[in-house]
C-alpha cells in the first residue's frame, strides 16, 4: 500500500514558489503567467502607492490571482512614494502626459526609485514564504526611460539580496521580458493564454482606458503588431503601428 501522506508532504517540500509583483498591467499579468508556466507557485504581491488607477489595478490584481490559482495575494500600502512625489503617477497637479514613443527622456510617469522599494518588500514577503524568486514585468523599453528597469539594476539587485538575507535564503530576481519589447511580452502573452481583459495599463482612468498616455500607446501598439484586438474598452483607440508613423 502506497503513503500518499507521504508522497503528498514530498511534493509540498519540492514545490517551488514564486512572489510575483503583480500590478494588475499586461506586463506583470505576463510575467505571472510565465512564473506559473515554469512551475513556480504564485505567491502574489500587490502595492498600492498612490497611483491614479490603483481602485482598477487593484480589481485586476486580485482578479489574476483568482485566475492563477495564486497561494496567496497580498496587497501592501506604499503610500511614501506619493508623499515622495515627483511624478505624475502619484501627484493630481502633474498632468499625465500624452505619448512620446520617439522619446528618450525620463518621462514624467517615473516614479522615483519605485521598482528598489517594491523588490524590498517582494523579497521580505519571499524570503517569510521560503519562495527561491521574485518576478517582474519589467521590459526592454521600459529601461529605456526608466533607469529601475535596466538588466544592471537588477543585476544588482540581487546582489543586494544575497548580501542581505540569511544564510540559506537563495532568492533569484528574475525579470523574464526585461531583453524583450513590449510586442514580445503581448506575443508570449497569447501563447500563455493571459486573459488580458482582467489587465490595466492606462495612467489617467479607471474606465475606459484613454488610449493615448504612455501606458496605453506601447500597449495597443503591442497588440496591434502581432494582430490582436485589446480586449479592454478604450475611448480613443488610435493606430501606433510603426509603418503608420512612416
Amino acid at each position: 500500500m502506497t503513503d500518499t501522506t507521504d508522497a503528498t508532504a514530498t511534493d509540498e517540500s519540492t514545490s517551488k514558489r514564486a512572489v510575483v509583483l503583480l500590478s494588475g498591467g499586461m506586463d506583470s499579468a505576463t510575467a505571472a503567467y510565465e512564473a506559473r508556466d515554469r512551475g513556480y507557485e504564485i505567491y502574489a504581491l500587490h502595492t498600492s502607492y498612490g497611483q491614479r488607477t490603483e481602485d482598477r489595478e487593484l480589481e485586476c490584481a486580485r482578479r489574476l490571482a483568482d485566475e492563477l490559482d495564486a497561494a496567496d495575494f497580498l496587497r501592501i500600502e506604499t503610500g511614501h512614494l506619493a508623499e515622495i512625489g515627483a511624478s505624475s503617477l502619484t501627484d493630481d497637479e502633474m498632468a499625465v502626459e500624452d505619448a512620446d514613443m520617439d522619446s528618450d527622456e525620463i518621462p514624467s510617469s517615473y516614479v522615483p526609485f519605485r521598482n528598489a522599494n517594491l523588490l524590498s518588500m517582494a523579497v521580505s514577503y519571499a524570503e517569510a514564504n521560503d519562495c527561491e524568486a521574485v518576478f517582474i514585468g519589467a521590459h526592454s523599453e521600459d529601461f529605456a526611460g526608466y533607469p529601475d528597469c535596466r538588466p544592471e539594476f537588477f543585476e544588482a539587485f540581487e546582489q543586494v539580496v544575497d548580501v542581505g538575507t540569511k544564510p540559506d535564503t537563495e532568492i533569484s530576481i528574475e525579470a523574464p521580458f526585461v531583453e524583450d519589447s513590449k510586442t514580445d511580452i503581448a506575443e508570449r502573452g497569447v501563447t500563455l493564454e493571459v486573459p488580458y481583459e482582467h489587465t490595466w495599463s492606462c495612467y489617467r482612468e479607471n474606465e475606459p482606458a484613454c488610449g493615448t498616455c504612455d501606458s496605453c500607446a506601447f500597449r495597443l501598439q503591442a497588440f496591434q503588431n502581432v494582430g490582436v484586438r485589446d480586449p479592454i474598452a478604450y475611448a480613443e483607440r488610435p493606430s501606433y503601428l510603426e509603418e503608420a508613423g512612416e
